[in-house]
């Protein structure tokens, strides 16, 4: 399953989020999972998994689990204005993720999912050595998200499960070509849960 499977699973929860999900279940075992719950990120299918507490327990910690899953981190790190006109993205509500081989891909919304671009990985390392805390970045899992459209200033470091439920706002709320009155709004409104979450 391609990352629009995943962007599609996660479309599907957060418009029916209720007090607890009828039917969702871990993605390891089966088990029943309570509306807050830890995900792991599947590196070979690009697609974020519902756990539940034993099966991320098996994820967590130094050199845990292996193979293609990886806890997703819950820190959420709102950093000072971060110049990415070097990365070449013209975006501004976009998300770079670091990645184990040292590229690095920005990722942004669109009406059909997410936008990619390749980003230059010495640009990346050049940037991290001007904001040294984007070298605490951990691939594949945790994400620099940024937002600087329409006046906005968010810079943060948040795990991927983060991006990936932004993408599914922006997609669910866009209406026709410019995304019509609800999709900005419901933006801002990500933002300020991401600030109440931190």
């Amino acid at each position: 399953m391609t990352a629009d499977g995943a962007l599609a699973r996660v479309i599907r929860s957060s418009a029916g989020r209720t007090a607890s999900a009828p039917g969702e279940v871990c993605e390891l075992c089966a088990a029943p999972v309570p509306e807050e719950h830890r995900h792991l990120y599947d590196t070979a299918e690009a697609e974020v998994r519902c756990a539940c507490g034993p099966c991320s327990v098996l994820f967590t910690g130094s050199g845990a689990g292996g193979g293609h899953f990886r806890i997703v981190p819950r820190r959420r790190v709102r950093l000072p204005r971060v110049d990415t006109a070097a990365l070449g993205v013209p975006v501004g509500l976009v998300f770079f993720v670091p990645r184990d081989d040292g590229t690095v891909t920005a990722q942004g919304p669109s009406p059909a999912g997410a936008m990619r671009w390749e980003v230059d990985a010495a640009a990346w390392r050049r940037l991290a050595d001007r904001f040294p805390q984007l070298a605490t970045v951990e691939p594949e899992v945790e994400a620099l998200l940024v937002n600087t459209v329409q006046e906005f200033d968010h810079h943060w470091i948040v795990p991927i499960d983060d991006c990936f439920r932004m993408v599914a706002t922006v997609r669910r709320e866009w209406r026709g070509l410019s995304g019509g009155g609800r999709v900005w709004p419901a933006v801002q409104e990500f933002f300020a849960e991401l600030t109440e979450r931190s």
